[in-house]
This record gives C-alpha cells, structure tokens and sequence, in this order.
C-alpha cells in the first residue's frame, strides 16, 4: 500500500495522518479494515505500567586522583560499579540498604523505613535533582584513590542512559490469591479468599497487542521511552513468542518481550516514576510508545483487536511451587469492567497500569510525529520468534496454562 520512506516523507512535510491506536479501533468499527488502511499512514500506541527490569548506565568522568569504583552507593541504593573504573549500573529495584539514616520529608528517618530504591533514584537523575554518591575504590598504580563522595546531577555525569532487559510484556498473567493470608507480591497485595485480582497490561491499547507477531517492530525500531526517544535493543528476558494464542493471534498469557535502550538525560520524569510495593520493594513505572507504519491492509486489521478479543490467565499467587494453578482465561473486557467471575464468585479487579497515562502516551508519540519530529525506522533485524522455554514470572515459577 505505501512504504516506509513514502511515509517518513509525509511526516517530513507534516502531513502524515497519524491515529491513536485507540481512535484507529473506533474508525474500523464505524467504517472498515479497507478503508481506513487508505487514509491513515501512522497508528501510535503506549503503555505506562511497571517495568521492574529497568535500570540506568552511568558514567560518572574521572575523579583527580583517578578511583577505580568496586562499590557505590546513589542515595543509599548500591550500584553495580563491576565495568569499568567510574561506570556503573543502578537497578529500578535495588533496594536502600538498611544502614545508616536517610532524609523524609526533612526528617531523618532509619534507612530501613524508607521505601525507596533504584526506580526512585532514577527518577530523580532525570528530573535534574542532586543524588549523593559515595564510592569505595580498589586502590592500583593507575587508580590510588580509596574512596569518594560527592554529589552527582543529570548534567554533570558523562553518560546516563536507560538500559532495559525486559520492558515491554506483550501480555501477563492476573495475580489472585485463594490462601487464607494477605500475599505481597510485585502485583501489589493479593487479599485471601479471592478477594481481588489485580492486571498489569493496559490491554488492546498496548502496543505488542496490536503486532502479535512482531512484524512492524525489530531491532533499531524508534520508540517513545520516557518521554525521550529510544530504540529496541534486543530481545528482552523471557522472551517466549511461542506462547499459545487465539486465532487473532494474540497470546493467552506472558509472551514476547524487548529490551530497549534510549539516552535518560533525554527523559521526562512525567514518564519515569519510581514507585513501591508493600513488603516486596522498589520497582519503576515507565512509559513506552510504539509506532506502527501502515504499509498494508494487514497491519489495520491486527491493530484493530478489542479487549474483548484478548485474554489472560488467572494466577493463584497462594500456592508456593514452581507451577501454580491457574483459574482459566479471562478477557480484558472482563478486567477492565472491574469485575471478574472465578468459580461462580465475583471477584473485584484492577490494574497496575494506568489507563490514563498509556492513552496520554500514544497522544504524545502521535504529536510528535504529527510535528514531523519523529521519523520511523526500519528493524535491522528481526526479533526471534522461535523461543521455545517456558515463561517465568520474577520468582522463576513456571506457568501453566489452560486452553
């Protein structure tokens, strides 16, 4: 129908017809997969949900005397320093370490009472606040210095950026719990006797939804991440593409997943926010955006799956084995009415991710398009569609599945 660079030319000269991928659902449902393949050239997508396999590179320049960094602390939150002698990685779910005293609210509190972590530290580099860091060195010939403690800032480090192994969960599971006691799991807290469900994906608004098979997106695919610009990377971590799926095929549970990378001194901390989960720890809610060309009629036709057309499987957190049962396959129709049925009961469901921001997402990604600021880019390489090992949640549980 049109290709790429015939695209990327329109959007050069503002006038590409980009949608949403949510007001793209509405156009084929009040005109047709045909037509509406004609007039729109972009269909954006986005999600904001939490991506707890995030985590930030860091070059911090030479100090004088030069330090060759084996541990450091940002804020109190350890960071990786096994690289080279002043690069480091932080983790969104490396945890404050339970010494010492931090300060809350202008209070110095005991390190153990503050829920705080990678994700929070992140957050804070992008949105140009001071983070303390304080480092030990292994003293050599080269590198005399044994220790360091200063104050770091967006601006004044070498390189920040985002390095993410998972992000980007083509679909989950949904966490209930039928135990007798309260589970705090990286759902956020699972009530006894089935007294909640809580989802993590946003739905058929989420972008891998609306290219189950990965055939618009690839390795060098331009993305929104973090309110900056980004790019798959790789494949990201438990990756399974070949998950079970329904005719549309879109997979009944945890399937494909990227690893993406973009530059943070870029970012906007509206869309990098460090949060916290009662009794599990620190994680980070990140905003991702995808673009799809439409370069066929094939391509309106996936992005126009409903919610009611996709499912995920119902999770039992309160068995403690490496393969829990599940309650069968719910639609996010069904989810996201804010009630479920299992086993005759009902059930009150709700999202980790926000809706709200994930529709703000793809509005966003779509002006910058509109702008002719955002060009599309060819894969270079396709993502693996042939990982045969079982999904895994963050424990390394197995999931079995129902039909």
């Amino acid at each position: 129908m049109r290709t790429l660079e015939e695209i990327n030319d329109k959007i050069r000269h503002k006038k590409a017809v980009v949608c949403t991928v949510e007001e793209l659902k509405d156009r084929v449902a009040e005109s047709s997969v045909a037509k509406v393949a004609k007039q729109v050239d972009v269909i954006a997508t986005g999600t904001f949900e939490p991506m707890e396999s995030t985590g930030a590179t860091i070059n911090l320049g030479h100090t004088d005397p030069p330090i060759k960094i084996r541990q450091c602390w940002l804020d109190g939150v350890p960071a990786y320093a096994g690289l080279g002698a002043v690069d480091l990685y932080i983790g969104a779910t490396a945890m404050a370490d339970d010494v010492g005293t931090g300060e809350v609210d202008g209070e110095l509190r005991p390190r153990s009472t503050i829920q705080r972590g990678g994700g929070h530290v992140i957050e804070d580099l992008i949105a140009g606040k001071p983070v303390q860091l304080r480092a030990r060195g292994q003293v050599t010939d080269c590198y005399p210095r044994a220790s360091f403690e200063t104050t770091i800032a967006r601006d004044t480090i070498n390189q920040f950026y985002l390095f993410n192994p998972r992000n980007l969960y083509q679909n989950f599971i949904v966490g209930v719990n039928g135990g007798d006691r309260p589970l705090f799991t990286y759902l956020g807290p699972l009530y006894p006797q089935l007294a909640n469900a809580v989802y993590s994906n946003p739905g058929a608004i989420s972008p891998l939804f609306n290219d189950p098979d990965l055939e618009l997106v690839g390795i060098g695919t331009r993305i929104f991440l973090g309110g900056g610009i980004g790019y798959v990377a790789w494949e990201g971590t438990q990756h399974f593409p070949l998950q079970k799926r329904l005719p549309n095929r879109t997979p009944i549970g945890p399937a494909a997943t990227l690893s993406l990378i973009g530059d943070a001194k870029q970012m906007d901390a509206r869309w990098v926010r460090g949060c916290y989960f009662q009794n599990y720890g620190p994680s980070l809610m990140l905003g991702v955006g995808v673009p799809f060309p439409v370069l066929q009629e094939a391509v309106v036709e996936r992005c126009a799956v409903r919610d009611k057309e996709i499912v995920a499987p119902v999770v039992d957190f309160s068995i403690p084995r490496r393969v829990r049962p599940t309650f069968g396959l719910v639609s996010y129709a069904q989810l996201k009415s804010g009630r479920i049925t299992i086993e005759g009961r009902t059930v009150r469901a709700a999202p980790l991710a926000s809706i709200a921001l994930s529709r703000q997402v793809a509005k966003e990604l779509k002006g910058w398009i509109e702008a002719g600021t955002f060009t599309l880019t060819e894969p270079v390489a396709s993502i693996p569609r042939d990982r045969a090992f079982l999904p895994q949640d963050s424990w390394g549980a197995q999931i079995t599945l129902d039909s």
